[in-house]
């Protein structure tokens, strides 16, 4: 991917998003030939001069300071997420020294494996770059799908909430899941703009899904991290579970992920249910 073209595009949707009246400005007439700010009262947000900041938007990030990112990012109303990517984005050469090769193969460690198996009732997998799913329980098999069924290379979240309709079904909330994904590809492209893999990914899935494809266009960032989500399993029915996201210590591209159940709820009750079902239905497909 193009940084350069990435900074540019990711600086002007964040601008366009923001109204005078957002940050404190006037508005000085009704009629604004493009929306959201302009280049200039967002400078002067941001206390550097306009050529400075049009030189950034168009993607010359070379010879910026974290100090302005920071002022940049404050003038935008940048969320935390939102920050590192625009770092990442303006100042590649200072991420790459902290991040392996993305075209390395990931490997999942034994010991995590073994964690996996040992969450017995609770559905879990690893993530890895790009979402691709590197491991996986058999409850993660019996809640999400077969991941042992597919080839290597369609064991990725992004293509099957994207390209697989039983994704459609399963998440009650779909829009709501695929900006997850989208937002959560956005910040991977940030760090791993040299990543070829991401490159296909995203042009086959821009080819292939018009959902995907304006969705990208929006520049959404955001981490994987914790929340609630609501399924509807073919066998148990509708299930609400929380999720968490934890990072693998020795692999930054690794989080392991987990849903669990309310104690004592119905959702619990179709974990458990789902289990039982799941012993025969999942054997063998945890790799």
């Amino acid at each position: 991917m193009d940084q350069r073209a990435e900074l540019s595009e990711f600086l002007r949707s964040r601008r366009a998003r923001l109204k005078p009246e957002d940050v404190g400005l006037p508005e000085f007439g009704r009629h604004r030939r493009v929306p959201g700010l302009r280049r200039e009262e967002l400078a002067q947000l941001a206390g550097v001069s306009v050529a400075y900041y049009t030189r950034l938007e168009q993607g010359n990030g070379r010879n910026v300071s974290l100090e302005v990112l920071d002022a940049i990012a404050r003038a935008l109303r940048l969320t935390d997420a939102e920050r590192d990517h625009l770092t990442h984005l303006a100042k590649p050469a200072e991420k790459k020294r902290r991040r392996v090769a993305p075209n390395r193969p990931q490997t999942v460690r034994a010991s995590v494996r073994h964690l996996l198996d040992a969450l017995d009732g609770v559905p879990a997998y690893v993530l890895g770059r790009r979402l691709d799913v590197l491991a996986w329980n058999r409850m993660a098999a019996a809640l999400l799908g077969d991941f042992a069924s597919l080839e290597p290379q369609e064991r990725n979240m992004a293509r099957q909430v994207f390209l697989s309709p039983h994704a459609r079904e399963l998440y009650v909330d779909w829009e709501a899941k695929a900006t997850e994904v989208v937002s959560f590809l956005r910040m991977y492209a940030g760090c791993s703009a040299d990543d070829p893999q991401l490159s296909v990914l995203v042009g086959e899935l821009s080819v292939r899904s018009p959902e995907f494809r304006a969705m990208w266009a929006k520049h959404t960032v955001a981490e994987k991290g914790h929340g609630v989500k609501r399924l509807h399993h073919a066998v148990v029915g509708e299930l609400t579970l929380a999720y968490e996201t934890l990072k693998v210590s020795d692999d930054h591209d690794q989080s392991l992920v987990t849903y669990t159940a309310e104690p004592d709820s119905p959702s619990a009750d179709a974990l458990r249910l789902l289990a039982h079902w799941g012993v025969d239905e999942a054997s063998g497909s945890r790799r």
